[in-house]
């Protein structure tokens, strides 16, 4: 039996990033979390411990910060520019993989307009990019997450099995609430990449609020199938919807009904529901998907 070395890559992980543009009175901010990864021929780092073919993850930390300098744009193009970079700086880097999450940041407003340069955070919503580089090849899977959305009606769930364990009654009329982190691999890397975040955001919420739901399944399908149907760019799409479950508070030990009016809003457990929406025609997907966990 022999015993030899798989794959392998290496990098820097969160570097953080804040880029502040001053080209105009009305700064912009942008915040960065960026992850580097190279793979290629370091076998003799793992087998000998010889460094030679390693470059250092602080160069690759440095590599981000003096990037920036000449400015991020969108967080497609940035990650483009850096994975293109480590691919071709040296001869045994044959990939490299390159992972931006953005947090939002809103102007605050002083007598009804954004402030120039005071801001404050937008909530936990991050947008994010996955991009991967095949050789000269580049693969863009990008995404949001942390897109907290409810519905205080317009759900329902019924109809499932029953055994000896089940305790949960059928609803015509629920709370749906998630947390949805969505991922779409894109065909080519030639797109308006700002408007194209911002139209995909915009139908998955359009989605969530119009779909009388009768599964979250069903919702999921159908945010998928809207993205898919509007933007023939995106080869498939896959989400991740936690089930963020409210449970109507029985009142009645106080003498008082409950029509639906309050509810427990529980943590944890809940259930988590995944899926991927595709063309039957997408081309390969390649490596655009290695090591990004689960469903997203």
């Amino acid at each position: 039996m022999a015993i030899v070395l798989g794959p392998n890559q290496y990098g820097k992980a969160e570097v953080r990033l804040v880029h502040v543009d001053r080209s105009a009175p009305a700064h912009r901010i942008t915040d960065l979390t960026v992850s580097t990864a190279l793979r290629g021929d370091f076998a003799a780092a793992h087998l000998a411990g010889d460094n030679a073919h390693v470059l250092p993850t602080d160069t690759q930390k440095n590599t981000v910060y003096a990037f920036a300098r000449a400015g991020v744009g969108e967080i497609e193009e940035f990650a483009l520019r850096l994975g293109r970079h480590f691919v071709g700086a040296l001869p045994w880097v044959t990939g490299a993989r390159i992972e931006i999450e953005q947090a939002g940041w809103e102007r605050i407003p002083v007598g009804g307009t954004g402030h120039d340069h005071a801001f404050t955070r937008a909530g936990g919503e991050r947008r994010t990019t996955v991009v991967t580089m095949d050789g000269e090849t580049p693969y863009v899977v990008s995404g949001i997450a942390g897109l907290v959305v409810l519905k205080s009606t317009g759900s329902e769930f019924w109809g499932f099995p029953r055994d000896r364990y089940t305790t949960l009654e059928e609803t015509t009329d629920r709370i749906l609430a998630t947390e949805v982190t969505a991922r779409w691999r894109l065909i080519g890397v030639d797109h308006d990449f700002g408007a194209m975040f911002t139209e995909i955001r915009t139908i998955l919420l359009e989605t969530f609020a119009s779909v009388h739901s009768l599964a979250l399944q069903q919702t999921l399908y159908r945010m998928g199938e809207a993205v898919l149907a509007a933007r023939p760019e995106v080869a498939e799409i896959r989400m991740s919807m936690p089930n963020k479950h409210h449970f109507l508070v029985d009142l009645t030990p106080f003498g008082l009904d409950n029509p639906n009016v309050v509810f427990y809003a529980a943590d944890r457990p809940y259930g988590r529901i995944e899926g991927s929406v595709l063309r039957d025609d997408a081309p390969p997907a390649g490596p655009a998907w290695l090591t990004i966990p689960g469903f997203c």
